[in-house]
């Protein structure tokens, strides 16, 4: 498995920008797909974005898609979300995710590795 690490979360106004960054160890970072998700008081985790191992190929949830960018620094084993244009309905706690393959996936539970969130508060 591999250990994560969230930061960047806070609180910001709407039409604001906050970038998430996730630290890894552990399994080689760089064989790893990685996916941020996120889940809202009262409702279930769900998919932002992913991206492949080598960097590639990404991937976005409709509602985040051309605000948010993933990318992934695999020399310094960090994954990062750049989120702008934030809008109230983006509060949730935000999470990274580590899966044992190249390919990412939208599906929560094909990552077997996952950071303790970081909190996002967009105020409208």
């Amino acid at each position: 498995q591999v250990q994560l690490v969230e930061s960047g979360g806070g609180l910001v106004q709407a039409g604001g920008s906050l970038r998430l960054s996730c630290s890894a160890s552990g399994r080689t970072f760089s064989s790893s797909s990685m996916g941020w998700f996120r889940q809202a008081p009262g409702k279930e985790r769900e998919f932002v974005s992913a991206i492949s191992a080598g960097g590639t190929v990404r991937d976005y949830s409709d509602s985040v898609k051309g605000r948010f960018a993933i990318f992934r620094d695999n020399a310094k084993n960090t994954l990062y979300l750049q989120m702008n244009s934030l809008k109230a309905e983006d509060t949730a706690v935000y999470y990274c995710a580590a899966r044992p393959l190249t390919m990412m996936s939208r599906r929560a539970d094909l990552y077997d590795s996952w950071g303790q969130g970081t909190q996002v508060t967009v105020s409208s």
